[in-house]
């Protein structure tokens, strides 16, 4: 692939797409947030192409949970591609438990926008169980949920809203059916 000369036309846009996805400063945020769950036995030094990803991924979601209850029984250090997606499948399964939507729920390529999703829950549930800046994740939207009393919603009734338009100076006039 080292010999590949130049792209153009669609193969080009198509890997610039690509090129324009990865963010390291992004990865770097990451980086800094599994390194600061290192306390709970995630790990020690960055994650390296490698360190298995499901060893790394299933002691980052049992640090999010209180000691000895971590959703991830067994971690096991296996060098084997099986044993890897095992427990990159043990990681997703656990991660949906611990709250991630479905929807949320990534492939391989998915990633880093799953560790987002991750992190910004961890900050949102407050528990004291994050570690790290909660600055480097987006804010979960709140509910704002709002009451209004029995008289303000029938006041609400009797008033047509601007949205709806006006009828002045409507008429027929100059219409005919279809067909005529």
């Amino acid at each position: 692939m080292a010999n590949r000369g130049p792209s153009y036309g669609l193969s080009r846009e198509v890997q610039q797409k690509i090129d324009r996805q990865y963010d390291p400063e992004l990865e770097q945020i990451l980086v800094r947030w599994i390194l600061a769950h290192g306390g709970g036995g995630c790990c020690t030094v960055p994650p390296d192409p490698w360190l298995p990803p499901g060893q790394v991924l299933c002691r980052l979601i049992n640090s999010l949970h209180p000691r000895g209850q971590g959703p991830v029984a067994k971690i096991q250090a296996s060098a084997m591609a099986f044993k890897q997606m095992e427990q990159i499948s043990q990681f997703l399964q656990a991660a949906e438990r611990y709250g991630i939507a479905a929807t949320d729920i990534f492939q391989t390529v998915d990633l880093w926008e799953a560790l987002m999703n991750l992190g910004s829950l961890a900050v949102a549930k407050g528990d004291g169980l994050f570690v790290g800046d909660p600055n480097w994740f987006p804010k979960k939207s709140q509910e704002n949920r709002r009451v209004f009393s029995e008289d303000k919603l029938k006041e609400g009734q009797s008033v047509i809203g601007l949205q709806m338009g006006t009828n002045r100076g409507a008429s027929q006039a100059g219409m005919t059916g279809y067909g005529m």
